[in-house]
């Protein structure tokens, strides 16, 4: 692979991240109440993904700036809805408009229309019950295929 190839690979990826940053700032404030449990959440996050704090102070003042990336990754799309749910139970409040907003996210990322209620309450569930998310993953897989 040629530098420049890695060098897009990273941009691309820095970009969606971003995207991902927006989205859940979009979850977080769904319920018209951004709470310090979700913020933390969304620093543990950004940290993940490379994201600083004036990077992730930017996106919150500035969304309309950054474009809305799915990722090309079938875990990378995993893993961001997956942190969707996560943001939308943390506060043990589930507002109909998060629900609403982490099915609209799970379309968008390709997964079935006929069963984004089961996929996002199995991700939910797991969340809930401690699993972490290579255990969730793998369940969402098996409901997937089955």
């Amino acid at each position: 692979m040629k530098f420049s190839e890695i060098l897009n690979l990273f941009r691309q990826g820095k970009s969606t991240a971003k995207s991902h940053m927006k989205n859940l700032i979009e979850m977080a404030a769904a319920d018209g109440n951004f709470d310090e449990v979700e913020y933390q959440l969304l620093q543990r996050i950004a940290k993940r993904n490379g994201i600083s704090n004036g990077q992730l102070k930017s996106i919150r003042n500035n969304p309309d700036t950054v474009p809305f990336e799915i990722p090309e990754d079938k875990l990378e799309r995993f893993s961001q809805l997956y942190d969707l749910v996560h943001m939308m139970v943390i506060d043990n409040d589930v507002h109909g408009e998060e629900k609403k907003l982490c099915n609209l996210f799970a379309i968008k990322f390709g997964y079935p229309k006929e069963r984004i209620e089961e996929i996002v309450s199995t991700i939910q569930s797991n969340i809930d019950n401690g699993n972490d998310h290579e255990d969730t993953l793998q369940r969402v897989e098996w409901m997937l295929i089955s």
